[in-house]
């Protein structure tokens, strides 16, 4: 009997055991799970960052890939290593792309989020760094930040390397930016291939207020070329200043905002010398100069110490004080090219004059040349826009 009931109980131990590991090993049919047991299964979406994480030497004009299987990308975000966000935006392609380049030799994290198709999120990061460039293009930019200038002062954006492939040059084009507090039709126009220039189809309407940014910072420029520095620049369009010079007539009329404010006699260059004709702006000021007949290639010609000098081109014609021929002034053309004024006139002239007030000459044998200092408004607007790598019109 001992022995019996022992043998009865070890079985029903053993029945027990087995009932219990049946249920723990069970994964559906039969008589399934527990009542209140729950199976865990991992999200069904994955997602996948490109440029990956830890990545180096990545092009700053490379877009950022985000793709998820098993679901839809719903959030992407692009930051540099301060924090701050780069504004960018996806594509249906699963592409995002920043509004401008990345910087060169910086790092960019990527945070990611996407909703899989049995509704669960996931998230994801990436931090890259891109390249170190091989060659760096420096720029400059006129007029000065700050400066209230003419109605016909053109932008200027000057670049350290040559640029003459058309699509590089549309996309220096492209990555400049003009804000207008008065909206007028503008374009950029090469002018060498150092120099694009920007101009507005008529003057700048007084009062205008300019802002350029030029997004030159990670900009693929040529063949291992990239910028590296943004430049910006704020400027303002002060009164209407229009001086019109005749040869013929030896006098120059000078108007504000359409009003004549001032008639000055003046003296235009000698036969042999003769003066540009053209349509030029006030390039700078300068109160003291000497000019010598070196600089262009005649030396011993003369040798003058002038004042009150206004430049009008590149090769060095100047709006300045003449004493020594005033009595020409108003009656003959006796300079080297200069316009000569009397001393108090030319004064008066040169403090009133702002960079980029428009100065038109007329009246002689010899054309002003384009590019013999910036001289936007010696072409058509036909040709200035044709000088645009893309060949269309800006509306700030």
């Amino acid at each position: 009997m001992r022995n019996g009931r022992t043998s009865r109980t070890m079985a029903g131990i053993l029945a027990a055991a087995l009932l219990v590991t049946a249920g723990c090993t069970s994964s559906g049919g039969g008589a399934g799970a527990p009542a209140g047991s729950q199976q865990t299964r991992g999200p069904v979406a994955k997602l996948s960052i490109t440029p990956a994480d830890g990545a180096k030497k990545v092009a700053p004009d490379t877009g950022i890939s985000v793709k998820a299987s098993g679901g839809r990308v719903t959030q992407v975000s692009v930051a540099d290593a301060k924090g701050r966000e780069v504004k960018g935006a996806l594509g249906a392609d699963g592409t995002w792309r920043p509004r401008w380049p990345l910087r060169p030799s910086a790092a960019y994290t990527v945070s990611a989020a996407a909703t899989g198709t049995d509704g669960k999120q996931v998230t994801g990061t990436s931090t890259f760094t891109t390249l170190k460039p091989e060659r760096v293009l420096e720029s400059g930019m006129s007029p000065l930040d700050g400066e209230k200038v003419g109605v016909g002062m053109p932008v200027q954006l000057l670049l350290s390397k040559p640029i003459t492939a058309r699509k590089y040059r549309a996309a220096i084009e492209r990555s400049l930016e003009v804000r207008m507090s008065q909206p007028v039709e503008g374009a950029w126009s090469w002018v060498s291939d150092r120099e694009v220039q920007f101009r507005p189809r008529e003057y700048w309407p007084v009062g205008q207020k300019v802002t350029v940014v030029a997004h030159l910072a990670g900009l693929r420029a040529g063949a291992g070329l990239w910028g590296t520095k943004d430049r910006r620049l704020t400027f303002t369009v002060g009164p209407e200043h229009i001086t019109k010079v005749n040869a013929k007539a030896h006098r120059a009329v000078v108007r504000k905002d359409g009003e004549v404010v001032r008639t000055i006699p003046v003296s235009l260059g000698r036969p042999g010398d003769d003066s540009y004709s053209g349509v030029m702006i006030a390039q700078e000021k300068t109160p003291d100069l000497v000019m010598d007949s070196a600089t262009i290639g005649e030396p011993g010609e003369y040798r003058i110490r002038t004042k009150w000098n206004v430049r009008m081109t590149y090769s060095g014609t100047f709006f300045h004080s003449a004493p020594w021929s005033t009595d020409a002034q108003g009656n003959s053309n006796v300079s080297h090219g200069c316009v000569n004024a009397a001393p108090a006139d030319a004064r008066w002239f040169y403090e009133f004059t702002q960079r980029g007030d428009i100065i038109e000459v007329t009246g002689t044998s010899r054309k002003l040349e384009f590019g013999n200092g910036p001289t936007p408004w010696a072409r058509s607007w036909q040709e200035w826009l044709a000088g645009s790598a893309l060949g269309e019109p800006v509306n700030g």
